[in-house]
């Protein structure tokens, strides 16, 4: 099987091409955005000529949130038009198309984990951009394209709470972070492996939310990545949102549900506490300063 990565350079696309360079019947092109622009509509049907991918993954996103408020045609063009101009290839050519979307697609006002289904209501400029990437590929390959919602990613490459906790933890007697936005942390690794399941499981096209098990607040994964460092978590102190202003908001509660996701016979993600220490004790180099 043909795997085309875009975004390879970042978290998720650095893991997904470990993992699938050691399967041997994969034959894996893993370009980051130097080596393909997908918001370049002949590059992308030059590289499609050329490999003839049979699975699609789009790791490539604008992740800086903040700098979305005021870089937002830089946002829309990577976040919407590029997936759009990937899932009319992937319809054209019969590759299968997975794109990974986010939690800030939701406006994190409700009480209990969202649905695949659930309404839409973006607060950010990232988050409307990725809603749109989803929404092009939903109309654009309905048929071939995936789109998976994650949240709260961290992984041994690129930056991450994890790495700028674990910064903080050796430079600074005390952190303040807030405890009132609650989601999933969950390790990019662990995806990228639940990913390649997705393509082998034969389930249908669609929307799927694929989130490590459990929830907390960033001010709990804080203290949890202390402990795992051997530091003491009583020098992270809770603040709240208000008192932490950022250019995008932020949404309050934005746990994803996977009912779908185990209901389709997909294998479960591990709680995050589990999964944070699996990470580090897989490559702990990686995330100390």
């Amino acid at each position: 099987m043909r795997w085309l990565i875009t975004g390879a350079r970042g978290q998720l696309g650095s893991d997904l091409r470990r993992l699938l360079d050691g399967v041997p019947d994969a034959r894996v092109r893993a370009l980051g955005s130097a080596e393909l622009d997908i918001t370049d509509r002949t590059a992308i049907e030059r590289e499609l000529a050329g490999f003839g991918p049979d699975v699609i993954v789009n790791a490539a996103g604008y992740t800086a949130v903040d700098a979305a408020e005021s870089d937002s045609d830089r946002a829309y063009a990577v976040n919407a038009v590029g997936p759009a101009l990937l899932a009319a290839e992937a319809a054209r050519t019969g590759a299968r198309l997975v794109h990974v979307s986010t939690d800030y697609v939701f406006d994190g006002t409700a009480v209990a984990p969202y649905p695949v289904n659930a309404p839409t209501n973006p607060r950010s400029v990232y988050g409307r951009t990725k809603l749109a990437g989803e929404q092009a590929i939903r109309e654009l390959a309905p048929d071939a394209g995936f789109v998976v919602r994650t949240s709260w990613l961290y992984g041994a490459s690129g930056p991450n709470f994890v790495k700028t906790m674990a910064r903080l933890a050796a430079a600074q007697p005390t952190v303040s972070v807030v405890d009132d936005q609650i989601g999933s942390p969950t390790w990019s690794a662990e995806l990228a492996g639940r990913l390649v399941d997705l393509v082998g499981s034969g389930v249908p096209a669609g929307i799927y939310h694929c989130r490590a098990a459990r929830c907390t607040s960033w001010y709990g994964f804080a203290r949890a990545v202390f402990c795992e460092l051997g530091a003491d978590p009583n020098r992270v102190l809770p603040t709240t949102t208000d008192e932490f202003p950022r250019p995008a908001p932020r949404p309050a509660y934005s746990v994803l549900s996977d009912a779908e996701w185990l209901a389709a016979g997909l294998p479960p993600m591990l709680d995050w506490r589990a999964a944070l220490a699996a990470a580090l004790a897989a490559d702990r180099a990686a995330y100390l300063p």
